[in-house]
């Protein structure tokens, strides 16, 4: 049944979201998701840190997600009420869960946002003269013009969210999938670059091994690779928004280990192949570099905006899930009641509002981090320590639902491979990057930072959610001896 445009308006003006997002459009925003801005500028760094066994990190992060995904898929689809994180970690462990899980990927994603402006100022300088860079009101101008354009995106009906992000991760595939057959082609033909090296597939191996930094370089390069996977759960934040999502979260589920091996490992072995692990700058894009080390000046060009556009796509698909996680808080009364107003096309405007303006807020970094590499790892590794304990919520969420919901998992046609132990395997993984994160000295700033959010969240669940809460279950025992009385 199909319904006119008056009709979608009335829908609309009620107070809950709608589902708007197609099977099309959750694919590709699953696929954009798992391409994020860690594998385009990030991927530089983990490089130089890890060298090729950069590939075995990405297999292994990847093999741990999908168990993650699998465990969420089948939470949410077990109970379609849950519209988030938010709803499942309340209902299966308690309101302080839900009030950490919610509001840390709140911030989890304002983070990615900083990272984000950080990243587009860095690409943006590509086209500057050597030598030169962005002045500070430069990099404001930038950061302002950024976060308005999402803003705007984010404004509009989530269905053409859905379209927007839906072009945007076609991009990144097609630009990734150019990669990989421009670059096979490189060492098919045995291309040599104007100084550089012979591109062939030993390159991969030949200039120390896979594991040329030893340990510590392959433990290191699990930070940054981390931060690449930031996302990959986005679809279970549009579960309320999606339709038939029996028949659509798990075919976008289902295709995650085929995406990383193809998006992630096959492309940077093309890239090692092309570039010598060791001739790939750090604080370049890789994908970027391919193309200028074999002299193909268009060619960068244009997968320098394809990194620009997958940034945008990355903060565009963040505001999204911020304003959906802020709307579930106040809804569960766990933060401000007029963030869970919905707009004429059921869109919670104030909660993006909220969003944004905390993003611009956080674009000052750049002028305390001018160097927008070390912008980018700082913010990065605040927000990989927060996804990891939201990752972490998630699998004690799936343990908590095999305990207490022994009947839904019966009857689940989507059912977690390797259930209740693997639960514990990823957990144990989870724990093993939180250390990780100790081992260099930047990401040990931000774990030592990180603390100070949760003495926020303890002080604020204590002073302003438990009277409200406390009040709310008063008003709702006055009102049910008030009907026992008539």
């Amino acid at each position: 049944m199909t319904t006119t445009p008056r009709a979608d308006d009335a829908q609309a003006s009620s107070h809950e979201l709608q589902r708007k997002l197609s099977n099309r459009h959750l694919q590709l925003i699953a696929i954009g998701g798992a391409i994020g801005t860690g594998l385009f500028m990030g991927s530089g760094k983990t490089i130089s840190l890890a060298g090729p066994s950069i590939l075995l990190i990405y297999m292994i992060i990847g093999t741990m997600f999908f168990f993650l995904m699998r465990a969420l898929g089948e939470i949410l689809l077990s109970n379609l009420h849950y519209k988030s994180f938010i709803d499942m970690a309340h209902d299966l462990i308690g309101p302080g869960a839900g009030y950490y899980i919610g509001w840390s990927y709140w911030l989890g994603w304002v983070l990615v946002g900083i990272a984000d402006l950080a990243a587009i100022i860095n690409y943006l300088g590509f086209w500057l003269p050597e030598g030169m860079a962005f002045t500070p009101s430069g990099q404001a101008m930038i950061s302002v013009a950024c976060v308005l354009l999402v803003l705007g995106i984010n404004m509009l009906a989530v269905r053409l969210f859905g379209e927007i992000e839906f072009w945007f991760a076609l991009i990144k595939i097609l630009a990734i999938l150019g990669l990989i057959g421009i670059g096979g082609f490189m060492v098919f033909n045995h291309f040599h670059a104007p100084g550089g090296s012979l591109a062939s597939f030993s390159n991969v191996w030949s200039h120390g091994g896979m594991f040329p930094q030893g340990g510590s370089g392959f433990l290191a390069g699990f930070q940054i690779a981390l931060f690449a996977f930031v996302g990959v759960e986005l679809i279970g934040t549009m579960a309320a928004e999606t339709q038939d999502p029996e028949k659509n979260l798990p075919k976008a589920v289902n295709a995650i280990p085929t995406r990383i091996i193809l998006f992630y490992v096959l492309s940077l072995f093309i890239v090692m192949s092309v570039t010598p692990w060791n001739q790939i700058p750090a604080d370049q894009s890789p994908f970027v570099s391919l193309f200028m080390h074999a002299g193909i000046g268009a060619a960068a060009i244009i997968m320098n905006l394809v990194v620009l556009s997958s940034v945008m796509s990355s903060m565009n698909s963040g505001v999204f899930s911020t304003s959906r996680m802020l709307f579930g808080l106040a809804r569960e009364g766990q933060a401000p009641q007029n963030l869970a107003q919905l707009s004429k096309r059921a869109v919670p405007a104030k909660g993006l509002l909220f969003s944004c303006a905390f993003i611009m807020a956080g674009a000052a970094l750049q002028y305390f981090v001018p160097n927008t590499v070390e912008a980018f790892t700082l913010a990065s590794s605040l927000c990989v320590i927060l996804f990891i304990s939201i990752w972490s919520i998630i699998m004690v969420c799936y343990i908590r639902y095999r305990k207490l919901r022994p009947e839904l998992h019966a009857k689940s046609t989507f059912k977690m491979p390797g259930g209740i132990w693997m639960s514990y395997v990823v957990l144990v993984f989870l724990f093993f990057t939180l250390i990780i994160l100790s081992l260099e000295a930047d990401t040990l700033r931000a774990l030592m930072i990180s603390p100070l959010w949760l003495i926020i969240l303890a002080v604020t669940y204590q002073l302003l959610y438990k009277p409200r809460m406390r009040k709310r279950h008063q008003e709702m025992l006055m009102k049910r001896n008030q009907e026992m009385l008539n």
